[in-house]
């Protein structure tokens, strides 16, 4: 459409620059659609770890330090890219958490995601510096070594450009709370303790008891129960990596439903629904991905509303929760789920 900004990549908008001298980031492309007709590609010269513009791109002048403003033809339109590079000496899921979370509050400013992790040498932190200078945006990290901030800090102050240390407000405030000093040690919260393989135990689990497979109901902690295309596989992973073991169950008209499922009293058992309209575009959509296009009822409107009509009577008649996922994400279901569980197990 005419007018239309979107970014065409190959991959997710996010540079990792390779740690260690020989690691190859893949090959990356990007594109600036503006519309069917005008294509700016990058310099044919581009790091290969340098995925997207702007600033040296061959899209604006290599001298820009600042975000960069693009206007379509339509002035709604109007974007802001800038750079934000995120250093860490663990995975970096903090880090690309907390940045994204924050700049969702800004609807027409994009970041250009580079994201350094396992950063623990001061070889691997020169790299990644030097790409910051390269690339100037804002620098976020988290790093326990002194010496290793202290060089984040210093580069940053002589670029001119803001480094921010995202950890630093909530340690402080534990350690003066607490009356305890930091351990200062990178990744803590990733030791490989019961908590993380009872995490991995719930993983399988979810993945075994996924589309009414598996045998164990009973040592379930959540059951899922929804007609086709409600999500209920992606949210049982999603619980399972959370350390919830989950199993799911489809609403299969005709079929019946495992009677020891009525009788479980521990696990939580939730039903997932979601709009006729939201369900028959998913429902289209997987059908052109598998090239079947004939009319059936699995896509016909009138017969989903009798699906859902089915589901939200069965699930009121044994008193089971319910949650609407048409305009939730996948993040936003698992964390209903995890308030009534909590719920749950306090009248258990």
């Amino acid at each position: 459409m005419p007018g239309r900004l979107s970014i065409v990549h190959s991959a997710p908008v996010v540079n990792t620059a390779p740690a260690v001298p020989g690691e190859s980031a893949g090959e990356r492309t990007a594109e600036l659609l503006l519309d069917r007709k005008t294509v700016l590609r990058p310099r044919e010269n581009t790091p290969a770890y340098s995925q997207n513009f702007p600033g040296k791109l061959g899209l604006v002048p290599s001298d820009l330090d600042g975000p960069l403003t693009l206007m379509t033809t339509r002035s709604s339109d109007m974007r802001v890219f800038y750079h934000v590079h995120m250093i860490s000496d663990s995975t970096g899921e903090t880090l690309m958490g907390v940045m994204r979370a924050s700049a969702a509050q800004f609807e027409r400013a994009e970041p250009i995601e580079h994201l350094f992790a396992l950063v623990r040498s001061p070889r691997q932190l020169e790299r990644a510096l030097e790409h910051v200078a390269d690339y100037p945006g804002i620098v976020m990290f988290t790093m326990v070594n002194s010496d290793m901030r202290r060089a984040i800090e210093d580069r940053c102050a002589d670029l001119r450009i803001p480094a921010i240390a995202v950890l630093d407000p909530i340690q402080a405030t534990l350690s003066g709370y607490l009356g305890a000093p930091l351990m200062g040690k990178a990744g803590a919260q990733r030791a490989l303790d019961a908590e993380y393989y009872a995490r991995i135990e719930a993983m399988n689990f979810s993945m075994a008891h996924d589309d009414g497979q598996g045998d164990n109901l009973a040592g379930a902690e959540v059951i899922l129960l929804g007609i086709s295309r409600t999500s209920k596989t992606p949210t049982s992973i999603y619980l399972g990596h959370r350390g919830i073991r989950t199993a799911n169950i489809p609403l299969v008209p005709g079929a019946t439903l495992p009677e020891e499922l009525f009788t479980l009293k521990k696990p939580l058992i939730v039903g997932l629904t979601a709009s006729p309209e939201r369900i028959v575009q998913i429902r289209r959509n997987r059908l052109l991905n598998l090239r079947e296009d004939r009319s059936t009822d699995y896509v016909d409107e009138e017969n989903v509303r009798d699906e859902i009509v089915y589901a939200k009577r069965l699930f009121a008649k044994h008193g089971w929760p319910s949650i609407d996922v048409t305009r939730r994400s996948i993040e936003e279901t698992a964390a209903k789920v995890i308030n009534l569980l909590t719920e749950h197990r306090n009248t258990i």
